[in-house]
């Protein structure tokens, strides 16, 4: 989780919301990425899906069922969707969303059993050090935009 979180801290430098992913296989990350959905003008740019492109590459293929993946905070539904179809194994999330994670606070799409695979979940890694960022993060853009307002 700490290296998600350095990934994290890149999105922040960038001015992007601070989500870090990384995926593990075998022991070795073979996946990385930070949001950079206003960097890229794609709001398919979510650190997940830019982490398992990486490790689809890697790999050779689409399908991760040895994989492993660490994010900082809970998954939207699009990345939820993506880490089904990919098969990760396993899912570590540092923080949870709870006005649009689709991993277990809004929807559970990783282990909705209609589906054709099912991910372990595991929240709580690194808790308070994945929500300070956000926290963090969404507070110096409201005073960011404040100072604008009165300029």
């Amino acid at each position: 989780m700490f290296e998600a979180l350095e990934e994290a801290k890149k999105a922040a430098a960038a001015g992007e919301i601070p989500v870090g992913a990384v995926i593990v296989h075998n022991g070795q990350i073979i996946g990385r990425g930070h949001n950079e959905t206003e960097t890229k003008k794609d709001p398919t740019a979510h650190a997940e899906i830019l982490a398992i492109r990486q490790a689809a590459r890697h790999l050779g293929g689409w399908r991760l069922p040895q994989c492993d993946m660490f994010v900082t905070v809970e998954p939207c539904s699009m990345c939820a969707g993506a880490i089904v179809w990919a098969r990760i194994r396993k899912l570590y999330i540092g923080t949870m969303d709870p006005k649009s994670g689709a991993c277990g606070s809004v929807f559970n799409i990783p282990q909705e059993r209609r589906l054709n695979h099912f991910t372990e979940i595991e929240t709580g890694l690194m808790k308070e050090e994945c929500s300070s960022l956000m926290k963090d993060f969404f507070k110096q853009l409201r005073k960011r935009k404040a100072e604008e307002k009165h300029q």
